[in-house]
């Protein structure tokens, strides 16, 4: 794998650079992935406007922001997002009309309630349930709750929603065994059905997380491990079948997948183009010739110090090997 050097990085802060096999890089380095944690990449559908999520390296304190597009093709102009910076809010997904921005957040859900908190056997941590803001002009309107049977548990992760607007999403509920299910709800007047859970590759002997969905569902993207991880957890696709479920889980090719975690991915706007949250660092060399202070602290800095980084990649020649054109 070849990795961009710090002197590359600099040179390429902002940018918007394809990464393709043999020329895996992070996503707009120094103003896009930076030595924080980012992940959970989406765009408006002109491309012009990218969410993400940005945090510290143990999440407790998460915020979405949003970047522009240069007519250079760089990104900046990095703000929070005005529905964001009160609460623990993370992985935005705008949906394929670009009408609505889903998100998930442990903001209670009356003003002036408790914050949304989860438990697992001694662990207690934020807790997390969906909300959307809907698009009003240039801006968003007041975040809404999404609630019902989806906002029972307080761990419901990882928004993703289709065109005819079958939402996908990943949770800890009772019959996702000891990790994460994928789950789908599809509209109901005002709201949703209950969650019913996608049967995938190993089920629930194996975590199944962050989904990411084809807008017209012929395939989706998750995070797991179904026994050929090459780490904690790796990028897999599953297309469609014949009989209306998924086939077998592929775990992507090439550079996507590395020996470090890779997970919340996450579809662009062009045909093929994913992005994919990796913790994948620069390359050690041992003995190091640059052993001082100034270079210990230039390697903290810089996006590749083993932080979540915001990575793009091409799938496209994938898509078409099983059908899929545009």
């Amino acid at each position: 794998m070849r990795m961009l050097s710090f002197a590359v990085l600099l040179s390429t802060v902002g940018a918007w650079v394809p990464a393709s096999a043999g020329d895996a890089q992070p996503f707009a380095p120094g103003v896009i992935s930076t030595a924080y944690n980012e992940t959970s990449a989406t765009f408006s559908p002109d491309g012009r406007e990218m969410y993400f999520m940005r945090g510290d390296l143990v999440s407790s304190r998460n915020a979405i922001l949003s970047a522009r597009r240069k007519d250079d093709g760089s990104y900046g102009d990095v703000r929070l997002a005005p529905f964001s910076g009160t609460w623990n809010d993370s992985e935005p997904h705008v949906s394929p009309d670009g009408r609505r921005l889903y998100f998930v957040s442990n903001r209670p859900v009356h003003p002036g309630g408790e914050s949304l908190v989860a438990k697992r056997g001694r662990m207690a941590f934020p807790g997390a349930n969906l909300w959307y803001v809907e698009r009003k002009g240039d801006g968003w309107g007041e975040p809404v709750h999404i609630g019902g049977e989806i906002a029972r548990v307080p761990m419901v992760y990882n928004p993703s929603v289709a065109a005819n607007g079958n939402l996908y999403f990943s949770a800890h509920r009772e019959d996702a065994g000891a990790g994460f299910q994928v789950y789908k709800v599809t509209p109901e007047g005002e709201g949703w059905s209950a969650p019913v859970q996608v049967a995938l590759g190993k089920g629930v002997q194996a975590n199944h997380m962050d989904p990411a969905i084809d807008p017209r569902e012929r395939f989706m993207l998750f995070a797991g491990d179904e026994g050929d991880s090459a780490g904690a957890a790796d990028i897999y696709i599953v297309f469609r079948s014949a009989a209306g479920g998924w086939d077998v889980p592929i775990r992507l090719p090439g550079e996507v997948n590395s020996r470090f975690l890779e997970n919340a991915p996450s579809l662009g706007r062009a045909f093929g183009e994913i992005y994919v949250t990796s913790m994948r660092p620069a390359p050690s060399h041992f003995p190091r010739e640059d052993n001082d202070l100034a270079a210990l602290n230039r390697h903290l800095d810089a996006a590749l110090n083993g932080s979540r980084n915001l990575w793009r990649f091409d799938i496209s020649a994938l898509l078409r090997e099983h059908g899929i054109h545009d």
